[in-house]
């Protein structure tokens, strides 16, 4: 049966037997409130902690005021836990409310010693520094820790080393594969964020002053639109006056290999035995690492517990929790404090309070559309029915103007190809999508009006709808395709087409086709041979609404927030010479592309 509308039939069916909905997930959802400060606080500033190397990295130590054993937060930075007030307001938070507060400048940066080479050191660094929190005078034994980006990556890491002290873990916002979703997403290299966050910000042991980089200083001014353009990649950052050896490794490891499966926690999430709370937002540039995080140790957690009670919140925001992302306001439910979300959880595991935590479903997502919050008993949702949207057209798809359709229908046999030219002189812009932290590509569903009315994007569209379809868990895009070059990209978004014709995007992806077969497995093209693709969406959750249209645009570039593939089937770091490709997307019933939908009865 077609999504498209729900028959009189199925509804009385529906009615009487029940529906598929756990009855948690029916409940509305419930956010703890933010608990007002219990304790004043005392503050041991540079606290020497020792890691097994004879490296001292230091922390600064909040706990309340009154003596005795408490339990442990360890939260680890490269940002400086002096940098600004609001560096330290979550030290304070929890301090005032019975932790003790760890906060440590990581190896290499601000006030710690060794070496600063970002993930390399977090595994073996993490470990001690939990091992150590747990001995101290002022604990009673129990360690958590929070933070989040590269506070919630540096917890994975610890986590990997399993301390005999670690009670749990809250990673917001952050990566679980360093490869597949921080410098690259699924291989597609994220230029934008490397470039402006590694090369520019983090080269020495102190955070960079961006300014120069981020805003219009005047013409003098150095900025991404004069740089980023700029081949090859491997020199991009001398023009910036960056000479960071890591970003120089990062190029030189195109592939998934040893240099990132070493630190990749989902090589080894059946080795995680703790309970893990991922929280992220659906725009997030580190979506993947949130969901792939929640279901990782859900599944492969080595314990019962690990696996039963890791928790996953997911809303409709980017790097952080808001109401509103991108050009979309998603109301006033659309936010929640992640302080009180956190205590909540801490309370439960190294306090024991009965908060109600235990009862609580494990996965709590916001549903787009609907701007509402739903209860789940798993991710991706056992009631999902994965239903294929094929396109169509006769041949003329390229821009919203012209005749690219979706269907439930399958394709006809003799139906025409669309075709293309990717110009990597020319790419499409970035316009909106799953980024962050101060890239020139902002993040979140922006109007893709300028995307699609190009030539070089394929517009495909639906009928107006005509009873609300919810899409919630994993999407992609499958590709029956062909180039002229011996290797290319191809890039795809799911867009949700608004009654006044504005067209917001809500999940995308990327593929470099040199990876089709595996990440680690990079195999050039044949030109003009047809190749079924696959393309990785991450993930959404978003209710369609009557009158609005579902639409999936593909096209071979999205920059800067990823590189341009130069089509030659040079390495990408060194390519000097671009050229231009024909990409041919075929849809017949022989070689029907489509997207693949999650939707929930």
């Amino acid at each position: 049966m077609r999504p498209k509308l729900i028959s009189l039939l199925s509804l009385m069916l529906f009615l009487i037997a029940g529906s598929s909905l756990t009855a948690a997930s029916a409940n509305k959802v419930k956010f703890p409130d933010e608990p007002p400060p219990r304790n004043d606080v005392k503050l041991d500033n540079r606290v020497a902690v020792p890691m097994r190397d004879g490296v001292i990295l230091y922390a600064d130590v909040f706990r309340p005021i009154d003596d005795g054993k408490y339990p442990v937060l360890v939260s680890r930075t490269p940002y400086s836990t002096e940098r600004a007030p609001s560096s330290y307001a979550e030290a304070l938070f929890y301090a005032r409310r019975g932790y003790v507060y760890v906060f440590q400048d990581v190896r290499g940066r601000h006030e710690s010693e060794g070496k600063w080479e970002p993930f390399r050191d977090d595994i073996e660094d993490g470990y001690d520094t939990v091992e150590w929190a747990a001995k101290q005078d002022w604990s009673n034994g129990k360690v958590a820790m929070q933070g989040h980006s590269y506070g919630g990556h540096v917890q994975w890491r610890a986590a990997m080393a399993a301390p005999p002290h670690l009670v749990t873990i809250f990673p917001l916002v952050a990566s679980t594969s360093l490869y597949h979703d921080w410098i690259t997403l699924n291989g597609g290299w994220r230029l934008s964020f490397n470039f402006g966050w590694g090369a520019v910000r983090q080269e020495s042991r102190i955070m960079q002053n961006v300014g120069p980089h981020t805003m219009d200083a005047g013409p003098e001014a150095i900025n991404y639109d004069t740089v980023l353009p700029t081949l090859p990649l491997n020199k991009m950052q001398g023009l910036v006056g960056r000479n960071a050896q890591f970003y120089k490794d990062w190029l030189a490891h195109p592939d998934y290999d040893d240099y990132w499966k070493k630190i990749n926690v989902e090589e080894v999430f059946d080795q995680i035995a703790i309970p893990v709370h991922t929280l992220g937002g659906w725009f997030d540039i580190f979506s993947q690492g949130t969901l792939r995080g929640f279901v990782g140790v859900s599944h492969h957690g080595k314990t019962e517990q690990a696996r039963r009670k890791s928790h996953l919140t997911i809303g409709a925001w980017g790097h952080s929790p808001s109401r509103r992302v991108g050009d979309l306001d998603f109301g006033e439910h659309g936010n929640a404090s992640r302080d009180a979300l956190q205590l909540h959880w801490y309370d439960y595991w190294l306090r024991g309070v009965d908060n109600g935590l235990d009862r609580e479903p494990p996965v709590r997502l916001f549903v787009m559309g609907r701007n509402e919050w739903r209860y789940e008993d798993e991710y991706p949702l056992a009631r999902t029915e994965y239903k294929n949207l094929y396109f169509h057209s006769a041949g003329r798809a390229n821009s919203v103007r012209r005749d690219g359709r979706l269907s439930w229908d399958e394709p006809s046999a003799d139906a025409r190809p669309d075709r293309y030219t990717y110009d990597p002189d020319m790419p499409v812009p970035s316009v909106g999508g799953n980024n962050c932290c101060g890239t020139p590509t902002p993040a979140g569903p922006k109007d893709q009006k300028d995307v699609e009315s190009r030539n070089d994007v394929l517009v495909y569209t639906s009928d107006f709808i005509e009873e609300e379809i919810e899409i919630t868990g994993p999407v992609k895009v499958v590709l029956y395709a062909s180039s002229d070059a011996l290797d290319t990209d191809f890039v795809a978004k799911l867009v949700d087409v608004y009654p006044d014709g504005k067209a917001y995007n809500m999940a995308e992806g990327i593929l470099r086709a040199r990876y089709r077969e595996g990440l680690d497995q990079p195999k050039l093209l044949e030109p003009g041979k047809v190749y079924k693709l696959e393309i990785d969406l991450v993930g959404t959750s978003v209710a369609f609404q009557k009158g609005h249209r579902i639409r999936v645009d593909v096209t071979s570039s999205h920059f800067p927030q990823f590189d341009r593939n130069p089509n030659t089937g040079e390495p990408f770091a060194t390519s000097t010479t671009v050229k231009r490709a024909v990409q041919t997307v075929h849809h017949s019933s022989r070689q029907p592309s489509h997207i693949v939908l999650p939707v929930i009865p």
